[in-house]
């Protein structure tokens, strides 16, 4: 969560509300999940690394989830193909 306060600090207020619009959650949300340590829902995580291209990894905000598992399993879906 540090992580995701850290890179919301860094945008501009109009830049913030269109990455928490990019991501389908609200700024209200984020620091209400971030000011009591929330889970986060595992697709709002992918939304968050995707529009944070990658600055906040779902590895960050729910390191309970075994992300490494997908990931390898896209990798060799892609080596398949």
């Amino acid at each position: 969560m540090k992580t995701l306060r850290t890179y919301l600090n860094t945008l501009n207020d109009v830049e913030r509300e269109d990455f928490v619009r990019r991501c389908g959650t609200t700024l209200n949300y984020l620091r209400k999940a971030i000011s009591i340590n929330q889970r986060i829902g595992e697709s709002l995580c992918i939304n968050i690394e995707r529009e944070s291209a990658a600055a906040i990894t779902c590895e960050d905000l729910r390191p309970d989830v075994d992300w490494g598992y997908l990931r390898r399993t896209k990798k060799l879906e892609q080596e398949a193909a």
